[in-house]
């Protein structure tokens, strides 16, 4: 049949079972828009209030659903605001198609009304970037752009779709791509490098494996419940893998990194095999190179080959997709037990939970503290919520203290660490999984990069509870200026506006707390139906998320 190159895409992606899309119109998409407009029973479009939020609501979307998120935006200024977002979308491997208006092929080149180079800018943040400049290339285009997002380690990809491209005619016709030469996002588990590794596991006696979201990504996390218990092995997480295991999974030791647990930290400079199954050593987790687990075998498998021995030497390198290799694995080795080893995590969690957690969780005076207001929340959802949050302190607060029954149940900014993240990145996660209750933690900071988007709420009825942990600064760069800086406070303090007014302006419910006896009520009230709520909770103003490893220390060094 014979469609206009905009009426082409729109079909192309109900071939690809898009029913989501997050975007905002402008002149050089406009052809686009008026071609969804005949589709609404079948997309549902959601008009966010900023071309940057809908690339987080679209990372969102994907993360708790597992497709691929989609955005529509116009071109110029429309274009470049997706950019934080398209790179948040590569460092946290969430595959996410954006599709941009772009002046007609005649114009390019010549400064034309908001004209930019998109695919030169976002080369260097996507899998692929390409810009459709013939309508006859939009069902070609759309089956590559959809196979590169969700193949492989998954992530971002730009189409640039002309002006003229959007109007032209063409006969259109839909094959899904399954093939690209020269990629190859699902490689070969090669045999020798499983019996080299199970061969490095039988001999462990204190194996610790490091869990990633590549165990989410691939779908592994029976797979890995499953080689975990016939090894005995204890593990841990790094932020985005947190719900690839239930918390209370018995072999669960918890979060790895600058704000995680003691113990898992420790214990990485203790075991003789440490086991790394997706996940890329990024600098939050690992520390000092130079002192990092220097007296272990490492395993790592990584369906991206580029991150195999990018940061950590490794002595088993299996490139390959988790669930397979972890399958593979467990079919080799012999069932072990590693009682004493797994009994010697308990001294330090006893510690921790002493100095640290029990004050942060059940204060008995004082300010009302960011964790125990995760406590409670985490609670009063029966731990069965999906956790959004910003970048900050609330961001490793709500880390810590909220608990996981089942997977993607985490929605984070961990590569990128973009502040404002987390309110447009909720909407996606509350669109892709309707049934399940979303709770966003917020800073004070963060919320009002992209309040805007209470807007869209507003517009959609999407029942958020939104979390403001008011502590009236930045709160993180403030924690470190305390720690590194002297105390010197520079600029990090913030007057804030009436958060719940502004709530109510947008037709949004919500109250404020300060005092530690309302506080259980007051989230009773936002639970209670699936409507929008704002909480804000006035929090202590200088309170610390402890432990912390200090940026490039030794894993070992924690500060209390």
């Amino acid at each position: 049949m014979k469609l206009t190159g905009s009426e082409a895409l729109i079909q192309a992606l109900k071939q690809e079972g898009v029913d989501t899309i997050f975007g905002y119109p402008g002149g050089a998409i406009m052809p686009v828009f008026d071609a969804l407009y005949d589709h609404s029973r079948d997309i549902k479009h959601i008009l966010m209030r900023h071309e940057q939020g809908a690339t987080h609501a679209a990372q969102g979307y994907a993360r708790v659903s597992g497709k691929v998120g989609v955005c529509f935006v116009t071109s110029g200024p429309g274009a470049t605001n997706t950019i934080t977002g398209i790179g948040d979308a590569l460092m946290d491997s969430t595959p996410m198609v954006v599709i941009t208006g772009q002046v007609g092929a005649a114009l390019l080149g010549s400064d034309a009304f908001q004209e930019i180079d998109v695919v030169g800018i976002t080369q260097p943040i996507t899998k692929w970037a390409y810009q459709i400049r013939r309508a006859e290339d939009v069902a070609w285009a759309v089956a590559r752009a959809f196979y590169i997002a969700r193949s492989g380690r998954p992530g971002p990809v730009v189409l640039d779709f002309t002006k003229n491209a959007q109007i032209e005619t063409t006969e259109f016709h839909y094959q899904a791509c399954n093939f690209i030469r020269s990629y190859n996002p699902f490689p070969e588990l090669q045999s020798e490098q499983v019996e080299k590794a199970v061969r490095l596991i039988d001999r462990a006696e204190r194996p610790f494996a490091l869990v990633g979201q590549g165990v989410v990504l691939s779908g592994a996390e029976e797979a890995l419940r499953n080689f975990l218990e016939k090894a005995d092995i204890p593990a841990a997480a790094t932020l985005l893998g947190l719900s690839a295991m239930p918390s209370d999974f018995p072999l669960n030791r918890g979060f790895l990194g600058m704000h995680g647990n003691v113990a898992p930290n420790l214990k990485t400079n203790e075991c003789d095999l440490l086991i790394a199954i997706g996940m890329r050593f990024d600098d939050r987790v690992t520390g000092d190179l130079n002192s990092y687990a220097r007296q272990a075998r490492i395993i790592h498998i990584d369906i991206d080959p580029s991150e195999i021995n990018k940061n950590v030497k490794v002595h088993a390198p299996i490139w390959a997709d988790a669930r397979e290799a972890l399958e593979a694995l467990t079919q080799g080795i012999r069932p072990a037990k590693h009682s004493e080893w797994i009994a010697s995590f308990e001294p330090h969690d006893r510690k921790e939970f002493e100095k640290v957690i029990e004050k942060e969780i059940h204060p008995e005076e004082g300010p009302i503290t960011m964790g125990e207001v995760v406590r409670l929340v985490s609670e009063a959802t029966e731990h069965d919520a999906v956790l959004v949050n910003d970048v900050g302190q609330n961001q490793m607060i709500s880390a810590r203290y909220f608990r996981f029954k089942r997977t993607r149940s985490i929605v984070t900014s961990g590569g990128l660490g973009t502040m404002g993240f987390g309110l447009p990145a909720a909407i996606g996660a509350k669109t892709g999984a309707p049934e399940r209750r979303v709770c966003l933690f917020c800073g004070d900071g963060g919320f009002q990069m992209t309040l805007q988007e209470l807007g869209t709420i507003m517009q959609e009825g999407t029942g958020l509870k939104m979390i403001i942990l008011n502590n009236q600064f930045l709160g993180m760069v403030r924690q470190w200026q305390e720690l590194f800086f002297d105390e010197r406070y520079s600029f990090t303090h913030m007057q804030n506006p009436d958060f719940v007014a502004i709530a109510k302006a947008y037709g949004i419910e919500g109250c404020e707390v300060s005092l530690r006896e309302e506080l259980p009520q007051a989230i009773d009230r936002m639970l209670a139906d699936d409507k929008p709520y704002l909480l804000v909770v006035n929090v202590e103003q200088k309170g610390m998320v402890l432990p912390m490893v200090p940026a490039g220390s030794c894993v070992t060094n924690i500060l209390f």
